[in-house]
């Protein structure tokens, strides 16, 4: 694959995302993908994309509008594709959980092998977390 062809997975994994398309999000994934998250707070560590899949059905209900992910800007060299973003999204608490990341995503066969996903995790704990 070419690196505009796996920067075209990854926006299209963030627009499924974005729409709450969940299970059309994660067969984007390989079965044997991880997801990595940065920190020492509840969601941080390496996750299979069984539990990756969870961890997003448990979030969704205290997101009921989702989580919408905008790229700002993408690097791409080889199989690896860096994102730049920003999330938005209220909380049913009233909160509203606005994020800035930095991704990269691994892709190789046209399907997401491994994500590193760095963030503000005392923001994500405080929105996500606490409630």
């Amino acid at each position: 694959m070419s690196t505009e062809e796996n920067k075209k997975i990854v926006l299209s994994f963030f627009e499924k995302f974005s729409a709450s398309k969940m299970e059309e999000a994660m067969a984007m994934m390989a079965d044997t993908s991880t997801w990595w998250i940065a920190g020492s707070f509840p969601l941080s560590g390496t996750k299979t994309k069984k539990q990756f899949a969870e961890l997003l059905a448990g979030i969704l209900p205290v997101m009921p509008q989702g989580i919408k992910l905008t790229a700002k800007s993408m690097i791409a060299e080889g199989d690896k594709v860096a994102v730049e973003a920003a999330s938005y999204g209220p909380h049913v608490s009233g909160k509203i959980y606005q994020n800035q990341y930095h991704f990269v995503f691994e892709i190789r066969g046209g399907k997401i092998q491994a994500v590193r996903e760095y963030l503000d995790t005392m923001h994500t704990n405080d929105v996500l977390c606490s409630g």
